[in-house]
C-alpha cells in the first residue's frame, strides 16, 4: 500500500483515539490529574520500552549507517524549523512570539512520531525516530527552555542526560551494537508494553486538546498561520533540502520527514506552564495542529515521495 495511504489510515485511527480521550475527559472518566499520570506512564515506561524493543535487531552496516543518517538529517531539519520560525514569526509581544516559535519548531515526535514510524516501517522506523528524539531532547532543554524563559540559567543539561528517552536510546544502542539479547520473558513483557503506545499516547493528546479551549483557537487567524508553518511550509522546505543530501537510505529520510512534520509538541505547553507564560495559547496551537495533521501528514509524505522520484 502507498505510504501516504498507510499514514492516512494511521492518523485517522489516531484521531478517533484522540476523540475518545477527549470524550473521557468531558465525561469526567479521566481528570487532569489522571492525564498527568498517563503522561508519566507514556514518558517513563511505554516510550522507553518501545525504543529498547526496536533496537533488538541483528546488527547490520545498513541499519547502523541509517541511524547515523537519521541523526544528521534530524539535526539539520530541526535547525531549519527553528530558523524559519525566527524568520517568519515576529511581533512586539515577546511572550506570545516565544510560544509561537516553540510550537512552530518542535514536533510531537515522541507521542505521535513513534507510533507513526512503527506503523510505516516497523522496528526499523522506530530505530530511526529515536535519532530525532535524541536531537529533540538536546535542543528543547537548551534552545527551547531559553526561548521560553529568556534566561540562560534555566537551561538544564541534567534534564538532557536523565531524560528517559535518551537513557533508553543509549541502552538500546549498546544492546544493538554488542548484540546483547534481552531474555525471552522480559522481551515478551516489553513487547506487550510496546503494543499500548498508540492508544495511550492518543488518549493523553485527546485530554490535552479537550482542555485547550480549541473552539477559541478556531477564531484566531494567527494560530492557523503558525500551524501552516509547522505542518506545511517548513516541511516542504525540509523535503527540498533533504533531497540534496547524499543519503541512500530512503526509510531514514521519510522517517525524519514524518517525525519533524508531526504537530506541535506537548512540551511547548509544559514549558509555558513551568515559566508562567500563556499556556492556554500554547495548548490551542497544539490542539489545532494535531487535528490538522490528519490531513497534512499524508500530503507531506506524498510530496516527499514525488520529490524523491525526481532525484
Amino acid at each position: 500500500m502507498e505510504l501516504s495511504l498507510i499514514l492516512l489510515k494511521q492518523v485517522s485511527v489516531m484521531l478517533i483515539l484522540i476523540c475518545i480521550g477527549a470524550i473521557c475527559f468531558k465525561t469526567k472518566l479521566v481528570s487532569l490529574e489522571g492525564n498527568k499520570s498517563l503522561t508519566n506512564l507514556v514518558l517513563y515506561i511505554v516510550n522507553p520500552a518501545v525504543i529498547i524493543v526496536s533496537y533488538q535487531q541483528d546488527f547490520s552496516p545498513r541499519l547502523f549507517k541509517g541511524l547515523g543518517y537519521a541523526l544528521l538529517l534530524s539535526a539539520v531539519g530541526l535547525l531549519l524549523f527553528i530558523a524559519v520560525s525566527y524568520l517568519l514569526l515576529r511581533g512586539k509581544d515577546k511572550d506570545s512570539i516565544s510560544i509561537e516559535r516553540i510550537n512552530a519548531s518542535y514536533s510531537n515526535c515522541g507521542f505521535m512520531g513513534i507510533p507513526l514510524a512503527l506503523a510505516l516501517f516497523g522496528s526499523e522506523g522506530v530505530l530511526y525516530i529515536t535519532a530525532i528524539n535524541t536531537v529533540f531532547n538536546i535542543m528543547v532543554w537548551t534552545h527551547g527552555v531559553f526561548t521560553i524563559s529568556g534566561e540562560k540559567s534555566e537551561v538544564s543539561f541534567k534534564k538532557i542526560i536523565t531524560n528517559p528517552t535518551i537513557l533508553a536510546t543509549v541502552l538500546g544502542f549498546l544492546l544493538f551494537v554488542f548484540q546483547i539479547r534481552i531474555p525471552g520473558l522480559l522481551f515478551d513483557t516489553l513487547s506487550y508494553v510496546n503494543n499500548i503506545i498508540t492508544p495511550l499516547a492518543m488518549f493523553v493528546a485527546g485530554v490535552t486538546i479537550a482542555n485547550s479551549s480549541l473552539f477559541k483557537a478556531l477564531r484566531k487567524p494567527r494560530i492557523y498561520f503558525v500551524s501552516a508553518l509547522k505542518l506545511i511550509i517548513t516541511p516542504v522546505i525540509l523535503i527540498l533540502l533533504l533531497y540534496f543530501f547524499p543519503c541512500p537510505n530512503e526509510t531514514a529520510k521519510i522517517t525524519t520527514i514524518v517525525g519533524l512534520s508531526c504537530p506541535s509538541a506537548t512540551i511547548g505547553t509544559m514549558l509555558a506552564i513551568r515559566f508562567d507564560k500563556n499556556s492556554s495559547y500554547s495548548s490551542q496551537m497544539f490542539g489545532l495542529s494535531t487535528i490538522l495533521s490528519v490531513v497534512t501528514l499524508p500530503i507531506i509524505v506524498y510530496i516527499a515521495k514525488a520529490v524523491g522520484s525526481l532525484f
